[in-house]
């Protein structure tokens, strides 16, 4: 009789290697997670302090020793390839995307980073952004922001200062127009910050260093790629704007952002980067190609379960916008905001007064950002005041 043939060995599940990888994730993944746990909005990291989060729109330091620059290499320099390092090294900074993996009841989670040199030591600051892009109701949007989604050309621009959550609501603009239209969406990043799932639409994502070397190639590209909408990030030079106001020009819509605080200031600022004598020439493609800023700041809310909620000012490009942008009389855009509410447009007092009446902030707060605080408390008191007088 033959001798029984050895058996084949079981051999050892996945599940116990997986796990072995969460295990051995990035060490500063930690920190990111405890960002993630307390829904901060930026992780802070330098030598010579704890790590810090920004929590409810203010520092706190976490309850760790302070890290030093070896720490800092050691929990930085692994989230860096080649081609990254070589930037640092090369520029003193770099700017790039970085996901932190799904991991028991943590959802994936993406953030901005920027890591760079300061008195010859690494210093870091990354800004959480949620894979998950909300809708408007969610974020507590005003409703006329659904109503810019339809322009079928021109450009549409997010005003305010770093961290208002611009480059939030044009990502839910922009799904919004992916749910409901067939499209092509081309987004020019850098870093990419929300990734889009095609839903109706097409969407294309190149991010500069990564996909195309700089903003000139990849916008001269753009226009060539058939695209309907385009999303040229933050405007922040010459070449940058011209390049938006063109493509608005060639048919397609264009999204971009701005640092500005407020409607009649981004005119200013995007005059800013030409000279005096091209003011005229802009002002006329502005009244031709501009459909509407969008200015936002982020207060701290007072509602349960609600950190942070945006005030909004709205100008829509409508006959007498545009004449008044012609004509140069930008301290005339506040009263011309006041005068068309029923058109969608909103200024920053109307704003913050729905958001006082609907138990979202508190009057304090409220009087504390308004642009014209005397004006609000006069509206509190339900008495109208014009913005300016002047139309």
């Amino acid at each position: 009789m033959a001798a029984p043939q050895p058996q084949p060995q079981p051999q050892p599940a996945a599940e116990p290697q997986v796990a072995a990888d969460a295990r051995r994730e990035p060490e500063v993944n930690k920190l990111f997670r405890v960002v993630m746990k307390h829904e901060g909005s930026d992780l802070h990291l330098k030598v010579g302090q704890p790590p810090m989060m920004r929590l409810r729109g203010v520092i706190r330091r976490m309850e760790m020793r302070p890290l030093s620059q070896e720490d800092m290499e050691r929990l930085l320099l692994p989230t860096l390839d080649a081609k990254l390092k070589k930037i640092l090294d090369e520029t003193g900074g770099v700017d790039y995307g970085y996901v932190v993996p799904k991991a028991g009841d943590q959802d994936e989670c993406r953030f901005r980073v920027n890591l760079f040199k300061q008195r010859g030591r690494l210093s870091l600051v990354a800004r959480r952004v949620n894979v998950k892009i909300p809708n408007f109701a969610q974020l507590n949007l005003p409703p006329s922001i659904e109503k810019l989604c339809h322009f079928d050309q021109g450009l549409i621009i997010l005003a305010g200062v770093t961290g208002s959550g611009k480059s939030t609501t044009i990502a839910s603009m922009l799904d919004y127009i992916n749910e409901h239209e067939h499209v092509h969406i081309l987004t020019v990043e850098d870093p990419i910050e929300f990734t889009f799932t095609d839903k109706k639409a097409v969407i294309n994502q190149r991010e500069i260093g990564l996909d195309v070397c700089d903003w000139h190639t990849a916008l001269k590209h753009a226009v060539r790629e058939d695209p309907d909408i385009i999303l040229v990030g933050e405007m922040r030079d010459r070449d940058t704007f011209e390049a938006g106001i063109h493509a608005a020009e060639t048919g397609h819509l264009v999204f971009g952002t701005i640092h500005a605080s407020g409607a009649a200031s981004t005119i200013g600022r995007i005059l800013d980067l030409f000279p005096p004598e091209m003011h005229g020439a802009i002002r006329q493609a502005l009244a031709f190609n501009l459909r509407a800023v969008i200015c936002q700041k982020l207060l701290p809310s007072i509602k349960q379960g609600v950190q942070r909620v945006p005030t909004n000012e709205i100008l829509i490009f409508n006959p007498t916008v545009r004449d008044l942008i012609m004509k140069g009389e930008d301290k005339k855009l506040p009263d011309a905001i006041t005068k068309f509410f029923a058109e969608g447009m909103l200024d920053f007092t109307e704003s913050l007064m729905q958001l006082v009446n609907r138990g979202d902030v508190s009057q304090e707060t409220a009087i504390e950002v308004a642009p014209n605080p005397e004006r609000l408390k006069m509206a509190f008191k339900g008495i109208k005041v014009a913005a300016s007088g002047m139309l």
